[in-house]
């Protein structure tokens, strides 16, 4: 008899664990799901068929596994509200609880991104203390951290699960993407999720899929590490295409609203690694927009901050970031918040981040949520006229034109047929900005903030910082 009972016991238990609906970690508790849209949703089962219900609607979907167990399927979802649940039924329930439909946004890059609120030794984030103590589960904020893994293949399972808004969780996630995420909160009053998938010194292409790197830039990246079962330990976090594998590849196609990256530091080492990037970053969006089958996506990325680097007078900066600002006419539905106001002569990572992410949302509010009333598009150099010793720096800039007014300001350099610049004195009036130096009688060529380390000191009437620029094509000045 007891024999007997082992063997019922067996059964039942084996039959359970074969009905079970196993999901990716990323469809957890505590999840949001994009508002208004058919989610992706996927997993494995058994059983004949997958049934998916919700509480927020009387509908049911159903899905039959393939041969391997696998099944995919897409479920409508309503305007933003919540908590609701989500089940899946194959013979056994399981089911995720306190889901919020909202806006779901992808954070990407290096270490700049991957900068936790609570900060790193000696290197700390503005405001992160207040914001973290009021952090609350109440207020409609969810993260989702995901784990650090690179490989030579394209990983199968993603890790990471959500976490509600509290202080333990904040005080380790993405400083500017949850910076960014409550201004989205406040402003919209709906839940915002954000999935942090960011490495520090990583570069772009360690993002891309090998696919994409071989069919759109042949013969750049040596891809032939790829073929080994297991990485090197010189195949790091840079090489190409081992961070897409290990942190993208599994979530593909998790359905978001839009993307933000903040990276650049470690492709900006020397001048043709930026012009390289103006060709990187257009794929990366490209490819992702294609992965997870969202064409429409917005993208918004951060322009890399001053710094210094090992000499802060070199040019290298100055020309990354006009790499930087050429990508954006290349990539459709894109948009970028400067930096050149907020970075830290001794700190690559400069403390505030709360700046950082609120440009991001100002884009994002305008762009992608109908807001008006403010102008989030930084100013940019149009044009120059050279009159006797003046240079006559004409700009686009909406509204009142660049502020301070008509008074002196900083960052401006100027040079004449010798190709040698010199600290300048520049005034502003609306969007016309006027340059000289006594140095300079007859100038020729006129850059702003264009060297590794420089302070913006030029905005528009919202407080966007004129972008950096050049007059002059001169690309033998050296680094």
């Amino acid at each position: 008899m007891k024999r007997l009972v082992t063997l019922v016991f067996f059964v039942a238990a084996t039959s359970v664990l074969q009905a079970k609906v196993e999901l990716p970690s990323i469809f957890s508790d505590n999840m949001v799901l994009q508002q208004k849209e058919n989610v992706a949703v996927w997993g494995t089962a058994s059983g004949k068929k997958v049934t998916i219900s919700t509480t927020w609607s009387k509908q049911k979907t159903v899905v039959m596994p393939d041969a391997d167990g696998k099944w995919f399927v897409r479920i409508p979802t309503p305007e933003a509200g919540g908590p609701y649940e989500v089940t899946f039924n194959d013979g056994e329930k399981t089911i995720l609880h306190n889901v919020l439909i909202g806006e779901v946004w992808f954070c990407g890059g290096q270490s700049n991104m991957d900068m936790p609120m609570r900060g790193w030794a000696g290197q700390p984030v503005e405001h992160s203390t207040d914001y973290i103590l009021r952090a609350k589960p109440s207020v409609p904020i969810r993260i989702c951290d995901i784990p650090v893994r690179n490989s030579t293949r394209p990983l199968p399972l993603p890790q990471g699960s959500w976490k509600e808004n509290t202080p333990e969780n904040i005080r380790k996630t993405s400083a500017v993407a949850y910076f960014f995420a409550c201004k989205l909160q406040e402003i919209l009053e709906v839940p915002v999720g954000i999935i942090s998938d960011d490495w520090g010194g990583s570069s772009i292409e360690a993002w891309i899929p090998r696919e994409a790197l071989e069919k759109e830039m042949p013969g750049e990246f040596d891809l032939s590490f790829l073929d080994k079962e297991s990485l090197d330990k010189k195949d790091d976090h840079r090489s190409p295409c081992i961070l897409y594998n290990g942190m993208v590849a599994p979530l593909v196609p998790f359905t978001f609203k839009g993307m933000l990256w903040y990276q650049g530091e470690t492709n900006r080492m020397w001048p043709a690694r930026g012009r390289q990037y103006i060709r990187l970053q257009p794929l990366y969006v490209k490819k992702m927009r294609e992965l997870f089958q969202n064409p429409d996506a917005p993208f918004y990325f951060v322009q890399i901050a001053p710094y210094a680097y090992n000499n802060p007078r070199s040019f290298l900066s100055g020309y990354f970031y006009e790499d930087q600002q050429k990508t954006l006419a290349l990539i459709p539905r894109s948009g970028m918040a400067p930096t050149v106001d907020l970075g830290n002569r001794t700190f690559i990572h400069p403390p505030k981040k709360l700046e950082v992410g609120n440009r991001l949302a100002y884009l994002a509010l305008v762009n992608d949520y109908g807001l008006k009333g403010i102008n989030p598009v930084a100013p940019a150099y149009e044009s120059v006229e050279f009159k006797d010793a003046e240079a006559i720096i004409t700009v686009k800039a909406d509204g009142p034109g660049l502020l301070p007014a008509k008074v002196p300001v900083g960052g401006f350099e100027i040079a004449g047929e010798d190709r040698v610049f010199h600290p300048a004195t520049a005034t502003a009036y609306k969007n016309v900005v006027t340059v000289t130096c006594d140095e300079v009688p007859n100038p020729v060529a006129v850059r702003y903030c264009f060297r590794n380390w420089g302070e913006g000191t030029l905005w528009n009437s919202d407080g966007i910082p004129l972008l950096p620029f050049r007059t002059d094509g001169w690309d033998d000045l050296g680094e």
